[in-house]
């Protein structure tokens, strides 16, 4: 696996580290769908409009951050090959006030309450930052050859910069006080937490994820080396160029054309695969590549034809497309692979060798449900942009099938924990009986 290292799953957290993240993450997305659902057409008129801002947020950081919050708690220690220090403390901490952050985050953007932004700061603060310390920290201990945590470091650099952008953002919001380039931070802060922070950590975890569980050649090795540190270099280089509107789209262009590289290279890796069987977790991807190459080149039409980026509704399409098209797909799948395969792995490390016999992955999560799941979330995708450019017809079917869909998968994740609880209850008294 050009030259990675295998994961080291005798260095994995309790298995409540993750869940608890992975839990909660879903009932974001659904506020969002509801506050969709409430505001109605009205909500597409600007995308800075103080709902719509709220929207954003409770799908990039109540959704997508606390699930990726959970899934790195989960892998750093894998990653790393050294175990967490007292990781349930840690994740119970970051999980509470990451949690606490959001919801005042948003209720204040919402319903403009300065007060609850102005607790938002030190809380979302505290929990984000320190998250990213303990990921770059940590993987200092990883080997150098280990492309997977090269990416994520790097991806923790750029998250510490988009919520340090992000708190500057907020304090503009919380005290009122003005900020000249308010537009072109809030430009800066989106493009780097999306193409940063989630697009470093989806290519990253790639390297692992798509040989592993798609049965997929490696990536190139040249790719899984260089791609993450060139992407970085170039969305740095973004800061002091906003003041070159020429040089901005030229690192733009270039940023582009490297993620298109990236979403190539695994929808062609994915047409090699071993297995042929129809996936629910392949389907994800592809649907997830598929929709970062259709924001590519809406973004570069634009660029070629001014008038559609003038357009109104562009910079939603854009954002849909990356939000819920490109990153929640990915997480939507991964979660499909990983709830499962941690409730069977922890079970099955407790059972011994005469224990209860503990359910298979197919048992804990069945791919019925999944695939249904699935459709319900590229449904739901379609009907969203559709909404953008006819608000009127499509906003309520959009925000009830958004709604689902995330619903849906919230219940498929706390089945999953109930099967570990149960199963786990089982073990525990064929352990005190056999005592």
């Amino acid at each position: 696996m050009n030259g990675q290292p295998l994961i080291s799953l005798d260095q994995a957290p309790p298995v409540g580290v993750p869940l608890r993240f992975f839990i909660t993450a879903p009932l974001f997305a659904l506020a969002a769908a509801l506050l969709l659902l409430w505001k109605g057409a009205g909500l597409f008129h600007s995308r800075w409009d103080p709902a719509m801002l709220g929207i954003t947020h409770l799908l990039t950081l109540g959704f997508m951050g606390l699930i990726m919050l959970g899934a790195i708690l989960q892998m750093l220690p894998v990653v790393a090959g050294a175990p967490m220090r007292r990781p349930e403390r840690v994740a119970a901490f970051i999980h509470i006030l990451a949690s606490a952050g959001v919801i005042l985050l948003c209720g204040g953007l919402i319903f403009t309450v300065p007060l609850a932004l102005k607790i938002a700061l030190p809380t979302l603060g505290t929990a984000l930052l320190l998250f990213a310390a303990l990921v770059v920290v940590t993987l200092r201990r990883a080997l150098p050859q280990n492309m997977t945590a090269r990416a994520m470091r790097l991806a923790a650099l750029m998250f510490a910069a988009t919520v340090l952008l992000g708190l500057t953002l907020l304090s503009n919001h919380a005290f009122g006080w003005w900020l000249r380039a308010r537009e072109t931070l809030a430009d800066l802060h989106l493009t780097w937490g999306l193409l940063g922070w989630v697009g470093l950590l989806i290519a990253g975890v790639a390297y692992q994820i798509v040989p592993m569980f798609q049965l997929t050649p490696a990536y190139p090795a040249r790719l899984a080396r260089w791609l993450a540190p060139v992407l970085f270099i170039l969305l740095l280089a973004l800061a002091p160029a906003r003041h070159s509107p020429a040089l901005w789209s030229v690192l733009k262009i270039l940023l582009a054309a490297g993620f298109a590289v990236f979403a190539l290279t695994t929808l062609w890796l994915q047409t090699k695969r071993r297995r042929k069987l129809p996936d629910v977790l392949m389907n994800f991807w592809r649907g997830s590549m598929m929709s970062l190459l259709a924001a590519i080149a809406l973004w570069l039409a634009a660029q070629l034809v001014p008038a559609i980026g003038d357009m109104r509704g562009y910079g939603m399409l854009l954002g849909v497309l990356m939000i819920v098209g490109f990153a929640m797909s990915i997480i939507n799948g991964m979660l499909y692979k990983i709830v499962p395969f941690l409730v069977w792995f922890h079970l099955q490390s407790r059972r011994g060798a005469n224990g209860p016999t503990v359910p298979n992955v197919r048992e804990i999560m069945p791919e019925s449900r999944t695939r249904w799941q699935m459709w319900l979330h590229f449904t739901a995708l379609a009907v969203l942009l559709a909404a953008i450019v006819f608000p009127a017809a499509f906003v309520y079917p959009a925000a009830l099938l958004f709604g689902a869909s995330n619903l849906w998968l919230w219940l498929n994740i706390v089945a999953a924990s109930r099967t570990y609880s149960r199963v786990n209850a089982l073990l525990g008294k064929a352990t005190a009986s056999a005592g």
